[in-house]
């Protein structure tokens, strides 16, 4: 294993990241970008596509430059497939930031990525089968993170370095190259993505860690050794996500609402609905993912048995039920009528009473109508309507 050649290639990945959400920050505030009309500049971020470029950009040319002096090994032909399709899904929410596109295409452009990814690695069509469709679940699980200052790059990191733990047990430099660059993009990152966020991710961003984490996670199972219980290991690294995507599901079906429309409803709103702090929700998620992330490593490593794998998502599922009971959409207005009990006539308004008709004013013994009070409120006797 090329450890020298992954170091390298973490170190110039975390320094372009670094360097490029800078120049993004600095460039985005001087051209006015993410101001509101009338407002100052706003230090809660810019425009979500150039922060999610520095991530793609950073971690994309420091793995591809490593791989092609040899960091990846054997494994130079998965890394290529891999940084491809990431790129195209990188692309699409690239576009999707600019002008939001429909979800059958977003799918359909994810299968095609991850077709491509798998198709390089040689699995036979039942396994290639199966790794799209993880891929695609995992990559949408990932995109959905984004919700809260932290939570994408801090959950996406500490999954990052839990398939680079367990494609060092293995000792492939292949499949660690990926996991390496992308845990020590993220970490950068996250210094101008922590709250208050000065940069988001975006879809470009969410959509590129999802697809990096998922094809990885599918190229280590693949290439795991028979003694390793991959299979029930590498899917506990997604724990967060796919608690998270379970957890939105089942609250819009359950209030009657579209499935695939935003809103408040993810595991950060209700966190912060309980009143934990904006970063105190990104430390959540990073404890609750390094929980079933080091569970998973420790099953693949051989240290703990394949049953312990079913603690995170038990977990989990319990962290759902009780997620659920937390108020997420708006009641609606209550009405003051009520209705009538069966069998019960209903009751009508009464009648409103006539107006009164309008008091005759009066008059003098000349029959000509008096002068009304003055504003005042001073009695007035005997000026008459006839004063001239």
């Amino acid at each position: 294993m090329n450890v020298l050649g992954i170091i390298a290639s973490g170190v110039a990945a975390l320094f372009i990241t670094v360097v490029l959400a800078k120049g993004v920050r600095r460039t985005a505030l001087r051209s006015g970008i993410g101001r509101e009309p009338g407002a100052r500049p706003s230090r809660a971020g810019v425009v979500r596509r150039l922060g999610g470029a520095t991530v793609v950009i950073g971690v994309g040319t420091a793995a591809a430059a490593g791989s092609g002096l040899g960091a990846a090994g054997d494994g130079g032909r998965a890394v290529t497939g891999l940084l491809a399709g990431a790129g195209i899904v990188a692309a699409l929410g690239l576009v999707h930031d600019v002008r939001p596109l429909g979800v059958p295409l977003r799918v359909a452009v994810q299968t095609a990525a991850a077709t491509l990814a798998v198709c390089l690695v040689g699995l036979s069509p039942v396994a290639g089968v199966l790794a799209v469709i993880w891929i695609v679940l995992v990559t949408q699980a990932f995109s959905l993170l984004d919700t809260s200052d932290g939570a994408l790059a801090t959950v996406g990191g500490v999954t990052a370095a839990g398939l680079l733990a367990c494609a060092a047990v293995d000792g492939r430099s292949g499949l660690a190259l990926v996991p390496a660059t992308l845990l020590a993009g993220l970490i950068g990152f996250l210094l101008h993505n922590w709250h208050p966020a000065r940069l988001r991710p975006g879809a470009s961003a969410s959509l590129f860690t999802g697809f990096v984490l998922a094809s990885s996670g599918a190229l280590i199972h693949a290439a795991a050794p028979p003694e390793r219980a991959a299979w029930a290991a590498l899917p506990v690294l997604a724990t967060v996500a796919l608690a998270d995507t379970a957890l939105v599901l089942i609250s819009r079906r359950r209030a009657s609402r579209p499935l695939l429309q935003d809103g408040g409803d993810h595991i950060t709103h209700r966190l912060r609905r309980v009143r934990v702090t904006v970063p105190g929700t990104a430390v959540v998620l990073g404890l609750w993912a390094g929980a079933a992330v080091a569970t998973g490593t420790s099953v693949y490593a051989g240290v703990l048995h394949p049953a312990l794998a079913l603690v995170p998502p038990a977990g989990s599922a319990l962290a759902v039920l009780a997620l659920l009971r937390i108020p997420a959409y708006a009641a609606p207005p209550r009405t003051a009528t009520r209705r009538p009990a069966p069998g019960t006539p209903a009751r009508t308004a009464p009648p409103t009473p006539p107006a009164p008709a309008a008091a005759e004013p009066a008059r003098t013994p000349a029959g000509r109508p008096t002068v009304p009070p003055p504003p005042t409120g001073r009695p007035t006797v005997g000026l008459t309507a006839d004063r001239s």
